[in-house]
């Protein structure tokens, strides 16, 4: 039993969104209760108690597109690399790393992004994953990573043309392992899906071999329209735009996670609504490739699941929430743009892209959700009520104001210190493994 209390419970339950000195109590892997922390002490004087100081009590980020196979990125220069446009930055600096990992890299990049998720209150995180060096067990080793750090994750393989078709066949088949295998699993942590990196690297008969080996219960985590190539390639290969061949593709749907989608039209909107596709907005990764802006806004109002990702550039999803705000502003020339809809994204659109996925609803603080939640030491120095809240954090809160993370339950940070994992220990293999890594890529 677990009681978190004396903050500013921020619970994105419309029916009691803010209790002001409010408390969570946690039995096992549930929210069990929900109310103020003079009634919950009470009620729970034999729980541990996890003193929340004045600061915000809010349920657990969920990143709905990240990239675990860039950790090892950072920081790296690679002999040569002079891109000019977004395909040479696939090639020359993505496509490099996934290339060149093994299974050990795989692991350390995963166990490196989820402690990072940790330390920012990221408690799910939806993964496409690419490692063209290591295809089989990739997933499985990812899957060792998450539950030993104790990140809620849904997993998938980014499957591609760019290497071979026999490459390509064990990228679907290690998918179609993985969903298989998540499907059984019980533990409401893991899920999987099937991964397809982007409508340029695939073709026809690559789709038609993924439906054949996808579960029906699973969908599809797709790159949509990125990069302006990828539409000139869907029209000069296919004569349509990429939504409409992976509609006649029957790629679409409810369970299939659309990112980025920088490149699509008021049609094109019409079919993702149509289908209730979701979609992920990355701002920062979007921005920093010279891609464009997409026309999120415009999505966001035709009533499409719309939710707020990282692409690995990131593992602050307040940082995404920030770019976000002021990118559409920016591109808009409009003030008033971007208030309303980015915090959607984050707080609602996640939520639902989530919830497609695991059991338990996430994302809410309430009676009967999963057990994941962030405390933030951040202490408003104005008035803080229900109708502010999202300012509160858009101006005042950063990925590292957080202070503990829960996640099904679990305590994984306290006071800032993680408490399922030695980081001193853990850090030092991902550093050993990312040296093995730049160096083999920089000796080819």
């Amino acid at each position: 039993m677990l009681l978190i209390g004396n903050g500013r419970l921020v619970t994105r339950d419309n029916t009691n969104p803010f209790i002001e000195n409010g408390a969570v109590f946690i039995e096992n892997d549930l929210i069990k209760k929900v109310g103020t922390t003079k009634e919950l002490k009470e009620a729970y004087p034999e729980a541990e108690y996890i003193d929340a100081k004045g600061g915000v009590i809010m349920p657990g980020f969920i990143n709905a597109h990240e990239h675990i196979y860039s950790a090892m990125a950072r920081g790296l220069s690679i002999k040569g690399y002079d891109p000019n446009g977004f395909l040479d930055i696939l090639d020359g600096m993505w496509w490099t790393i996934d290339r060149n990992l093994t299974l050990e890299q795989v692991k350390q990049s995963a166990i490196a992004t989820y402690i990072d998720s940790i330390k920012n209150g990221v408690t799910t995180v939806f993964d496409h994953h690419a490692s063209y060096g290591a295809i089989t067990d990739s997933l499985f080793t990812i899957e060792e990573a998450a539950k030993q750090t104790g990140i809620k994750s849904c997993l998938c393989y980014e499957v591609s043309d760019r290497d071979g078709e026999e490459k390509m066949k064990q990228a679907v088949k290690e998918n179609e392992a993985f969903i298989k295998h998540a499907l059984k699993d019980d533990s409401d942590m893991i899920a999987g899906m099937m991964g397809l990196h982007a409508s340029f690297t695939l073709s026809d008969k690559t789709l038609e071999y993924c439906a054949e080996h996808k579960p029906d219960e699973v969908g599809y985590h797709i790159h949509v329209a990125e990069g302006i190539e990828d539409l000139y390639d869907s029209l000069h290969k296919h004569g349509k735009r990429i939504i409409d061949r992976l509609m006649d593709m029957n790629i679409l749907g409810e369970k299939t996670l659309a990112a980025h989608c920088i490149y699509v039209n008021k049609h094109e909107m019409d079919v993702l609504k149509e289908t209730d596709t979701m979609v992920v907005h990355n701002p920062e990764s979007n921005m920093g490739n010279a891609c464009g802006c997409p026309p999120t806004m415009e999505i966001f109002h035709h009533g499409i699941v719309t939710g707020l990702g990282t692409d690995g550039y990131t593992h602050d999803m307040t940082e995404s929430y920030k770019v976000a705000n002021v990118l559409h502003k920016h591109h808009l020339c409009d003030a008033n743009a971007a208030w309303g809809e980015v915090p959607a994204m984050l707080f609602e659109g996640n939520a639902k892209i989530a919830n497609r996925y695991f059991k338990r609803p996430v994302g809410i603080i309430k009676e009967g959700a999963a057990a994941d939640v962030i405390i933030s030491d951040y202490i408003p120095l104005t008035p803080m009520t229900k109708d502010n809240i999202n300012s509160h954090i858009l101006f005042g809160m950063q990925g590292r104001s957080i202070v503990t993370t829960v996640a099904n339950g679990k305590v994984l940070m306290k006071d800032r210190k993680l408490t399922q994992i030695d980081e001193e220990e853990a850090m030092a293999k991902v550093r050993e493994e990312a040296l093995k890594l730049w160096t083999k890529i920089n000796n080819r």
